[in-house]
């Protein structure tokens, strides 16, 4: 099993655990974990913004690296189990990811100067 596997046994027992299995049984719960777990990254960025000094004007602040990287990992976390939430597994994220890489590579190569959200519909 490879690292990116594991992390998502490892979220998929950690979901359990606390009483969420993933995918939803119907899209009313679907839609309320994609929320869920939405606001929940929201808040997690949030906190990442606060480990680093973003006040210009206040001179106390400093870069809380070791945190920064927690939040990082506490994104992750929901990240996974969004995915799951609709059904993707570790395997599926890279697949989507490989596709989604090679589309944004070439919207580099063509200078990316028009929106054309259909050369993703395959991803």
């Amino acid at each position: 099993m490879d690292k990116f596997e594991e992390i998502f046994r490892m979220q998929d027992a950690l979901n359990r655990r606390i009483g969420v299995e993933l995918p939803p049984p119907s899209e009313e719960e679907k839609a309320k974990w994609i929320l869920n777990y939405t606001r929940a990254m929201q808040q997690e960025m949030a906190e990442l913004v606060d480990s680093v000094p973003w006040k210009w004007w206040a001179k106390y602040q400093k870069f809380d690296e070791q945190n920064a990287r927690v939040e990082v990992v506490d994104l992750f976390h929901f990240l996974i189990s969004l995915a799951q939430t609709l059904g993707m597994s570790a395997e599926d994220v890279f697949q989507a990811y490989v596709k989604k890489n090679q589309v944004n590579l070439q919207r580099q190569d063509s200078g990316y100067a028009k929106k054309d959200e259909s050369d993703s519909r395959h991803i």
